[in-house]
């Protein structure tokens, strides 16, 4: 997780949503991902996202089974998808996304018809996590009240 986040600064440093992704098989990174979806234009272009492109074009396949993939945020269902598609092994996550996380969805009883399953595990340095988010988004919010402030002081 500790890589993952290193990830997810980098994306703030870069002004993007603070999250970072990693992909490991056997102990070695094969793929890392910072948020990026303001920089590349993308909405797509998820931290987990850029983690699962970079494993598969260094391992020149799609399916990355024995892979886990740690993320710094509960992914949502779009990068959940693209697990599930990856065939990867195991999803670690840090913070919980109480508005699109949705790990839960895995675990209720549709999910028993997807054609591949993974095990999950939560809350893995959550604190440290969601503190990157609050810090990140306590900041955004300063500024704009700041911006408003001067805009509408008299001249």
């Amino acid at each position: 997780m500790g890589a993952a986040l290193r990830q997810a600064r980098a994306a703030c440093r870069n002004g993007e949503v603070p999250i970072g992704a990693i992909v490991v098989v056997s102990g070695r990174v094969i793929g890392r991902g910072a948020n990026r979806p303001v920089a590349a234009r993308d909405p797509t272009a998820h931290a987990e996202v850029v983690a699962l492109r970079r494993a598969a074009r260094k391992t020149r396949d799609y399916r990355l089974g024995g892979a886990t993939l740690y993320v710094t945020l509960e992914p949502c269902l779009m990068c959940l998808g693209a697990m599930v598609h990856a065939r990867i092994h195991r999803l670690v996550y840090g913070a919980r996304d109480p508005k699109i996380g949705a790990t839960r969805l895995l675990r209720q009883s549709r999910a028993a018809r997807l054609n591949h399953r993974f095990q999950v595990t939560g809350d893995v340095r959550a604190e440290e996590c969601a503190s990157l988010l609050r810090d990140f988004f306590r900041e955004k919010r300063r500024v704009r009240n700041a911006d408003a402030r001067r805009r509408d002081a008299p001249s």
